[in-house]
């Protein structure tokens, strides 16, 4: 089956971080690389109902549009990558991909109203949520020693920012 055959996705947003973020540029290129850094999902009046006993989960899994990541690539060079190597983009979290879909695993610091308050923040303010999932480490969490050309790049995240090579 090609792409073609296959009908549009359509997904509308649950609602929208807040975040001191407005640029690209200095952003952290992972949560797990900020985790100090905060902000704030305002999820719309109409899913309110929706976040009915989120208050019992440490950390969510958000699902966001990376809506001023404005180019697709099929090949990147990630933030990580010390020189100019480029990767296939499916092998990367680089921002610039189809779809511009977004993965942020953050820690839910308190809920208010319709307002969750976390930790570890990698968005840009105004960044769509398209989906809030609990994180559960008994789902999640696989304990593996193959991870490709990440293994040794990983000690660099902390003071990894993004540079604006996606926009």
């Amino acid at each position: 089956m090609s792409s073609e055959a296959v009908a549009d996705v359509v997904c509308r947003p649950v609602g929208l971080v807040r975040s001191r973020f407005t640029e690209a540029t200095g952003m952290p290129i992972q949560t797990a690389g900020a985790p100090d850094e905060t902000g704030r999902v305002e999820v719309f009046a109409e899913f309110a109902p929706g976040l009915r006993d989120i208050e019992g989960f440490d950390y969510l899994i958000l699902v966001t549009h990376l809506h001023r990541c404005a180019h697709e690539r099929l090949e990147v060079v990630p933030f990580l990558e010390q020189g100019n190597a480029s990767h296939g983009v499916f092998a990367t979290r680089a921002p610039a991909r189809p779809n511009r879909l977004g993965l942020s695993i953050v820690r839910l610091t308190s809920v208010e109203g319709t307002t969750l308050h976390f930790s570890g923040n990698d968005m840009m303010d105004g960044t769509p949520v398209l989906d809030i999932k609990p994180y559960v480490p008994k789902f999640d969490v696989r304990e593996t020693a193959r991870i490709g050309w990440f293994g040794d790049r990983l000690d660099q995240l902390p003071r990894t920012r993004s540079d604006g090579r996606m926009d």
